[in-house]
């Protein structure tokens, strides 16, 4: 079965840091752009960060930019997001994505290939 596999939520306060995966069961990630997509309650899901395959273009949303970085490692067939500062206004449920599409299209909420489960990051003190 191909499917997407976060891990790294949890609960943090405000200020604080945490280190989001997304991993692989059945493919290899190398050629695909994966993102990081969110959804709080009563919101949308929408783009959070993104990296192309290579790893040599990212896009991140305004509203994370100079505290969230997103990086991967194909070797290890695992993307990461690491999240810094972090607000009760993060607080949601990440998702990651896969797709054979650019990083700054990737970004763009629509059908992607294959999508995580998600993983509850909650902000709070």
């Amino acid at each position: 079965q191909l499917q997407l596999v976060e891990s790294g939520g949890g609960l943090v306060q405000p200020g604080g840091s945490l280190r989001l995966s997304c991993t692989t069961s059945g493919f290899s990630l190398d050629y695909y752009a994966v993102g990081w997509f969110r959804q709080a309650p009563g919101k949308e899901r929408g783009g959070v960060s993104c990296i192309s395959g290579g790893g040599g273009h990212t896009a991140y949303a305004d509203s994370v930019k100079g505290r969230f970085s997103i990086s991967r490692d194909n070797a290890q067939n695992t993307v990461y997001l690491q999240m810094n500062s972090l607000k009760p206004e993060d607080t949601a449920i990440y998702y990651c994505a896969a797709d054979g599409t650019t990083a700054q299209a990737m970004c763009v909420m629509g059908p992607k290939d294959f999508w995580g489960q998600g993983t509850q990051v909650t902000v709070s003190s």
